[in-house]
């Protein structure tokens, strides 16, 4: 479990320092257009969740991303299996413990979600290094428990 945690810490490092030079060189000029029609560096102060919902509820995600983490470390700890799904299942924890991490510093430190990646060939909001995290551990998560992570059968009473 210790190289997981330090893996989120430097995880989480590398997205508040994304986050640094964000709100250093791109709140001043609000956008950068980085592919013209495609692709831009937009500063957003985001106070709610995805899509800005609750909006204003900065304590709420914060007590969120504190009991994810006392379950992430509740359920690593029991984990005794140290195959090749497991491990992957591992990974897709510490992303996501990184992700919430990241965007929960924000919340705690400035009041609000620093975002900056915006696709605008699609209408979708604009996120982060730390969403991504979140995303893409949650989706290996899913196919990790959808696919590959079965229920031990249970012994028939003889």
């Amino acid at each position: 479990m210790f190289a997981i945690i330090i893996g989120a810490v430097l995880l989480t490092a590398i997205d508040q320092v994304s986050k640094f030079l964000a709100v250093a060189n791109l709140k001043p000029v609000g956008n950068i257009t980085v592919i013209d029609g495609f692709f831009d560096l937009t500063f957003v102060e985001n106070r709610g969740a995805a899509f800005g919902i609750l909006n204003g509820h900065r304590w709420l995600f914060i007590a969120i991303t504190v009991a994810v983490t006392i379950a992430a470390f509740f359920y690593l700890n029991k984990m005794k299996e140290c195959d090749r799904v497991h491990n992957i299942l591992k990974f897709s924890v510490m992303l996501i413990l990184s992700g919430a991490w990241g965007n929960a510093l924000d919340r705690l430190f400035r009041g609000y979600v620093v975002d900056y990646f915006e696709f605008t060939f699609i209408n979708y909001p604009v996120f982060n290094v730390a969403d991504i995290y979140v995303v893409c551990g949650t989706v290996i998560l899913a196919v990790l428990l959808l696919f590959f992570i079965k229920d031990e059968p249970e012994k028939k009473k003889g």
